[in-house]
């Protein structure tokens, strides 16, 4: 079984502050050293339910975050960003047999963590066909197109919620949930056994009942904190400005919504 991981920071416990989630502040290292462990785990839960190749891209911010040394062996680790459309998903194809996301957190807009964003802090929502999309939604969407189950996240509690209504019969584990500016986690190494323990599960489990439907169509509106983002989006082909912050974009192909989002998240 070949497995998938993409993983971000913002959704393991602890994580409160964007100060933590930045290279260049001191309390980083200590969230890094988390998600190495939380990333960690869900392999080792993918190898116990049978695992026998792994990649993990390492999909916050630089792309340069997860401590190689402390990952097994059977781990290849894909560091920094490509420039492909798939973004957080980069190197998924059709030869992976499940999909895992670790560390994620609720989108733009939401009051369910103070790390709430969907890729960049510019843009104040994301819509998917008239649905708020976050990082985790747009993701799915990705596997959808090469036909890869999305079976497992682990995160605050908002974006569970979210993937659990999305794709009936995932695995979740919440480590923590927001209130205001604050978060309420569990103790990191809880975290660690039960994404571990959650992983092995949901691999264990029919994997094929977490694949994501894929819309024949994409209506995808996006709305910016600044208006000369849009303004300068709204040159993309296919592009409308709605509104000096808001632009629009349709397509049939999930792909070319990819490509779209490469160029849109200024």
């Amino acid at each position: 079984m070949k497995v998938y991981i993409t993983a971000d920071i913002e959704g393991v416990t602890g994580a409160a502050h964007w100060d933590e989630t930045d290279k260049k502040n001191p309390d980083y290292g200590e969230f890094r050293e988390q998600m190495t462990a939380e990333v960690a785990a869900a392999c080792e839960g993918a190898l116990s339910a049978g695992a026998t190749e792994i990649w993990v891209k390492d999909a916050h911010w630089t792309g340069r975050n997860i401590i190689p040394s402390k990952l097994p062996r059977e781990v290849r680790l894909v560091r920094e960003w490509s420039g492909h459309p798939f973004s957080m998903m980069q190197e998924l194809d059709e030869t992976f047999q499940a999909v895992l996301m670790i560390g994620y957190h609720s989108r733009a807009g939401s009051s369910a963590s103070p790390l709430a964003h969907t890729m960049t802090g510019n843009v104040i929502y994301v819509k998917i066909n008239d649905q708020y999309a976050s990082e985790f939604s747009i993701a799915a969407y990705t596997a959808a197109l090469v036909r890869v189950p999305v079976v497992f996240v682990s995160g605050d509690a908002g974006i569970c919620q979210e993937a659990e209504a999305f794709i009936p019969g995932l695995g979740t584990v919440a480590v923590k949930h927001g209130v205001g500016s604050s978060t309420v986690n569990i103790h990191p190494h809880l975290a660690v056994e039960r994404i571990r323990t959650g992983v092995e599960a949901a691999l264990k489990g029919d994997v094929s009942r977490c694949h994501v439907p894929m819309p024949d169509h994409f209506a995808v509106e996006l709305r910016y904190k600044n208006h000369a983002d849009a303004y300068h989006v709204s040159f993309f082909p296919a592009v409308s400005l709605k509104e000096p912050h808001t632009v629009q974009f349709k397509a049939d192909d999930c792909f070319e919504v990819l490509r779209f989002f490469s160029f849109a998240f200024v």
